[in-house]
């Protein structure tokens, strides 16, 4: 079993085409298909099923896919290490980001780290918290920034805390609270909301502190997008909660300062096993330190 055949596996169950994966692979299509018939005859079993319209993996390719993408890790890292030990950093860093990450000026410091090490080749996903302290915890990212509630700490991880915050109210131009120093939670139970969907920590920021405040309010869209979130609240439809700094980059839209308002706090977190050079280089860059051995 070569780790060629196994890249080809990975690419063509990430783009469910053999086509496209011959593309990414940089290979024509009749080679790729031949390695991965010689490796499906070499497991005997079949890895996809191939029709005229799709390629999906069987339930033999679903079991051997993780296994092939931690071979594949591995074989990077070590090349990465051999690397370092030249004084070369070199290999892949993946970033996880909430959209509304203040902290960090992250695309400066990507800029200024690309620009020191360029062999390195930088992903960056954006989503949810919750989402990213698993995925740190698996090994698929490196490293993650996360907005949580004051006194939530991410478990399976090292991290440090970056900085403490609250949310403000942010309203439509022209809104009738639009220009007021300060409201109450209470102000705001009549009016419809936008909110993250329900059992993130983006969402649970702003649910317990109505909670905590006796307040009930009506969340009537659920968005995974801050643009999106943003778009609904210039349409005059609905209200939204952010984070006080990220508000600040919002100038067309009035916000709301909370007497009672939603804390938060960023977290920076990594695996708590070594990182991987690129991953320690990244975290040097942030003066952050880590240790080389594991938890």
């Amino acid at each position: 079993m070569e780790l060629q055949q196994m890249r080809y596996v990975v690419a063509v169950a990430e783009t469910s085409n053999f086509t496209r994966a011959a593309e990414q692979c940089l290979v024509v299509q009749s080679a790729l298909s031949h390695q991965i018939a010689r490796l499906e005859r070499e497991l005997g079993a079949k890895l996809f099923d191939r029709t005229s319209r799709r390629v999906r993996l069987t339930p033999a390719g679903e079991a051997f896919l993780p296994a092939a993408r931690q071979a594949l890790d591995a074989a990077e890292r070590a090349q990465a290490e051999v690397a370092a030990a030249a004084g070369e950093i070199r290999g892949r860093l993946a970033i996880g980001a909430i959209p509304t990450v203040t902290a960090v000026d992250l695309p400066t410091a990507l800029k200024d780290f690309h620009l020191r090490h360029r062999q390195v080749r930088i992903t960056l996903r954006s989503g949810a918290s919750e989402e990213f302290i698993e995925r740190v915890r698996q090994g698929t990212l490196d490293v993650a920034f996360l907005g949580l509630p004051v006194g939530v700490r991410p478990k399976g991880v090292r991290g440090r805390e970056l900085a403490r915050g609250e949310l403000v109210a942010v309203v439509a131009p022209g809104h009738p609270l639009a220009g007021r120093e300060g409201v109450d939670l209470e102000q705001l139970s009549d009016e419809p909301f936008v909110d993250f969907p329900q059992d993130t920590a983006a969402r649970a920021q702003s649910d317990e502190a109505f909670a905590a405040a006796g307040v009930r309010r009506e969340v009537a869209f659920e968005v995974t997008n801050v643009d999106f979130m943003t778009s609904l609240i210039r349409q005059g439809l609905c209200v939204g909660m952010l984070p006080a700094a990220f508000a600040t980059e919002l100038p067309d839209l009035p916000a709301l300062r909370l007497r009672d308002a939603p804390a938060r706090m960023e977290h920076l977190i990594w695996s708590r096993f070594p990182p991987s050079p690129a991953a320690a280089a990244f975290l040097s860059a942030l003066d952050v330190r880590v240790s080389s051995t594991p938890d």
